[in-house]
């Protein structure tokens, strides 16, 4: 299992997300776009980060050379290539719930592990150009109280689109892991 994070800003989400995978076994975490490393510039461990994660961004592998949309594309096409499937998180209308995701659509016998998870920015998810490299996008179902929205305070038909990245991530990384 490979994952790709997308434009994630908060180093608490990286951490928790770091934690997990290495809870899973993930093989490799990928840093993309604007999301923050387990080092700073200078080489020095980000505390925000170390202190969710635990430690586990020194045991399980991360690259963060896609810096930039183009390099994410790019990371996408050669992880494919590979022969990685290629799964989106992320709410969309192609999307179907995760744990519908068939044995057979996974990477089986030696290939078992070959399958990337892409998860985005906690505010605009995962771009349309990202969501376009995926073999299929994959969502968690909500439902729920409806909740208030701020600036509207007697308005109630709106709520919660979405969990947490880090939540998210953590349900679908061992979901997909123990059904496999």
């Amino acid at each position: 299992m490979v994952i790709v994070l997308d434009n994630i800003r908060s180093l608490f989400n990286v951490g928790s997300i770091f934690r997990t995978a290495d809870a899973v076994g993930a093989e490799k975490i990928y840093l993309c776009g604007i999301t923050p490393t387990p080092e700073d510039r200078f080489g020095r461990i980000r505390p925000q980060l170390a202190k969710v994660s635990l430690g586990a961004e020194k045991t399980v592998e991360w690259d963060a050379s896609a810096s930039s949309a183009r390099a994410t594309l790019k990371l996408l096409d050669k992880l494919k290539k590979e022969g990685f499937n290629i799964f989106a998180v992320e709410q969309d209308k192609k999307s179907i719930p995760y744990y519908k995701l068939r044995p057979f659509d996974l990477a089986q016998g030696k290939n078992k592990n070959k399958n990337v998870f892409i998860f985005g920015n906690e505010v605009d998810g995962i771009s349309k150009n990202v969501l376009k490299k995926a073999d299929k996008i994959l969502e968690i179902p909500m439902r729920g109280a409806m909740v208030r929205q701020a600036h509207h305070p007697r308005c109630s038909h709106r709520g919660k689109e979405s969990l947490n990245v880090s939540v998210s991530a953590g349900i679908v990384m061992f979901g997909i892991k123990y059904r496999s």
